[in-house]
């Protein structure tokens, strides 16, 4: 580990303010789209740096949206909000309040509160306004109640595929597990009616933000639909599907904002990072950093990760389970936390040089702690982590030292004692 020392050195940059992101700013310059990572998904400091990123992007490169790893219909309550639509929220709190899917706490938190704000008083004296906008494809029922109002009101012509699409799934009493198990073992399929819904709304698609939104929510339930069939088999197709949607929902926000527009992304690492400078390419796992470089260009397309030692963090113990401040333990020895916690100052930016001029700290191979909304801390011996190579993964790594929860709008339960079995795990 010491003979990393002089390497970090070298690279590391402390943050004390925002003020301090100009090497990262001046990368982003030449950069389509710039994508902001998280280590998990309820630590305070990656939402803040990353929102701090985000508003100098905005302010001082004119970057159009940010695109989050969230649900469309959710997020376009809060794009209406912060761009001041007619009916919608004066206070984007009010609209991130009404996220209520678990896990709520990933963007119905305070940070997010605190940006959107600030986004809306931005948008009051500039045009054309910033967007901020959901990539992901959980939002299947949600989704296909947003079409349908739409269209009873703009187009109803378009209504009987819709309805013919809403009520192929209606006997699964919006539970997604439900379509996915009969789509298996009894044949069931809705396939044919999301695919004639969209084709419809493609054939109406214009340049109206109404219009748009309401594709893009066909988009989602073709997504959706595809996404629940594959999970029930298992293996990286499910993934994948997730990945591919927000890889090309990004391509049409960008399409749909002009040639020149520009987008922040906020989402795991696990999506950001670039998947073949990790195991994730041996399990056949795309993810959307890989296919934006693909499809822009690497030298068009900014990869950051983050990453911390110990602290504490929001999350479930499995799926839909109750949130809690649960307690994060510092990193097993030689992971790539575990270097940095020993050489690194806190918190620190480092911007990577070239492949060609990288020194091993960026060319080996290091084990990356990854926290998802279940986290178990008393198994991270064995999980957790993804071996990862830094300067293929990513293009730059924010790094935390000690880190805090989130501050979710919701209710949560508090229990941040460390496993008393930590590291040994017996």
């Amino acid at each position: 580990m010491s003979r990393y020392g002089d390497q970090v050195a070298s690279l590391a940059a402390e943050l004390t303010d925002p003020g301090d992101l100009d090497a990262l700013l001046d990368r982003a310059r030449g950069a389509r789209v710039v994508m902001l990572g998280e280590a998990s998904h309820g630590t305070h400091e990656y939402y803040t740096w990353r929102c701090a990123v985000t508003r100098r992007l905005i302010e001082e490169l004119g970057f159009s949206f940010v695109a989050v790893e969230g649900d469309w219909p959710d997020c376009e309550r809060v794009d209406r909000s912060v761009r001041a639509l007619p009916g919608s929220p004066e206070d984007p709190r009010e609209a991130l309040l009404a996220y209520d899917r678990w896990p709520t706490w990933m963007w119905a938190n305070e940070e997010v509160v605190d940006f959107c704000r600030w986004l809306r008083a931005h948008n009051a004296t500039r045009e054309p306004k910033v967007g901020f906008h959901g990539l992901d494809v959980y939002s299947l029922w949600e989704s296909m109640r947003e079409i349908l109002v739409y269209l009873r009101e703009h187009d109803p012509e378009g209504v009987p595929a819709a309805l013919d699409a809403y009520r192929c799934f209606e006997p699964y009493a919006e539970d997604p597990q439900s379509y996915a198990w009969a789509t298996r073992f009894v044949g069931a399929t809705c396939e044919r009616e999301v695919v004639d819904l969209l084709v419809g709304l493609r054939s109406r698609a214009a340049s109206q933000s109404g219009e748009f939104a309401t594709w893009q929510n066909a988009e989602v339930v073709v997504g959706a639909e595809r996404y629940y069939r594959a999970m029930v088999n298992g293996g990286p197709d499910s993934w994948n599907i997730r990945d591919r949607h927000m890889d090309e929902t990004l391509d049409r926000l960008l399409g749909h904002y002009g040639p020149d527009a520009r987008a922040v992304v906020w989402a795991h690492n696990t999506h950001v990072g670039d998947s073949r400078a990790t195991d994730q390419t041996l399990h056949g796992e795309v993810t959307i950093g890989e296919l934006a470089r693909d499809r822009y260009g690497a030298d068009r397309v900014l990869l950051v990760g983050f990453g911390g030692h110990r602290g504490t963090v929001v999350a479930g113990h499995a799926w839909g389970a109750p949130m809690e401040v649960m307690g994060v333990p510092p990193a097993r020895p030689d992971s790539l936390e575990d270097v940095l916690h020993a050489t690194a100052p806190s918190p620190a930016l480092l911007v990577f040089p070239p492949v060609d001029d990288q020194p091993p700290l960026l060319t080996d191979e290091l084990t990356h702690r990854a926290i998802g909304v279940v986290y178990r801390p008393e198994r991270e011996r064995w999980g957790n982590y993804v071996p990862t190579i830094l300067g293929e993964r990513y293009d730059a790594f924010l790094w935390f030292d000690d880190t805090s929860a989130v501050r979710p709008l919701h209710t949560l339960r508090v229990d941040v004692r460390e496993p008393e079995a930590f590291p040994s795990g017996v």
